[in-house]
């Protein structure tokens, strides 16, 4: 008999390029699949709710797995993470119904991206924020952001190459908070293309920089050229913060 279970992850990006397992390279899944194929006596293969970049961060990765075996999830768990490295955690195991696809039925994502405007930039979170000296025009980029959700065709907030590959996206909200001299920019929306949250993030900084208008935002969907949008930030001020499920409403 086939059992599907749903692992919730934490883990910090800074050495795994990325998600996605890749020939000769450290990363997430191959990590946390060798893991699971050591405590179950097969071969595991992990479906995530998406791919995160490599150096980016996640507070609550969702994916799900398939195996012969009728797990005890809490010990399963414990199991786990004596295993796994001390950047990577699995933080909620559940059995689901089996026809349950942490991509596919995923409802929306949420990434953060955390600046530090401090001078200089804190020694003890430099690693998971972006310093920025300039100073920052918040309402501008409050302006930009609402010009930048709904259904658009993201072309242009892209590193992605491929030829015909669908470029429109439903973003459904960007807020952006002030605390203190971090500020953090909430993404939320169906699905992201490669590279487009830190994309969206520097072009909202270029305008809260004074380098761009907010006006710009209309010119630049239109043109579906990359480099008419702005700068990409580093991928260590990113992290995945939740991913959202019908059952969870």
């Amino acid at each position: 008999m086939d059992y599907n279970y749903k692992i919730v992850l934490s883990y910090d990006g800074r050495n795994y390029e990325g998600w996605q397992r890749q020939k000769g390279r450290l990363t997430i899944q191959e990590t946390v699949e060798n893991c699971i194929s050591e405590i179950c006596g097969e071969n595991i293969k992990l479906i995530a709710s998406g791919r995160t970049d490599g150096g980016v961060h996640a507070l609550a990765q969702t994916a799900n797995f398939h195996t012969y075996h009728l797990l005890d999830t809490e010990q399963f768990q414990v199991q786990c993470n004596q295993r796994l490295p001390e950047d990577i955690k699995i933080a909620e195991t559940v059995q689901a119904d089996n026809s349950f696809h942490s991509r596919y039925d995923a409802i929306d994502k949420t990434y953060c991206y955390t600046v530090d405007r401090g001078e200089p930039q804190r020694v003890f979170t430099r690693r998971y924020t972006y310093g920025v000296s300039d100073h920052i025009n918040i309402p501008q980029m409050r302006q930009a952001a609402v010009m930048l959700t709904g259904l658009h065709d993201f072309r242009s907030f892209t590193s992605e190459k491929r030829k015909g590959k669908d470029t429109v996206r439903n973003l459904k909200s960007i807020e952006i908070q002030e605390e203190n001299e971090y500020i953090r920019f909430y993404f939320t929306g169906e699905g992201f293309l490669y590279h487009m949250v830190r994309i969206l993030t520097g072009t909202l900084l270029e305008i809260g920089m004074g380098k761009r208008r907010p006006e710009e935002i209309p010119e630049i969907f239109q043109a579906k050229n990359r480099f008419r949008a702005g700068f990409m930030v580093p991928a260590h001020g990113l992290m995945l913060l939740k991913v959202r499920y019908k059952e969870d409403f």
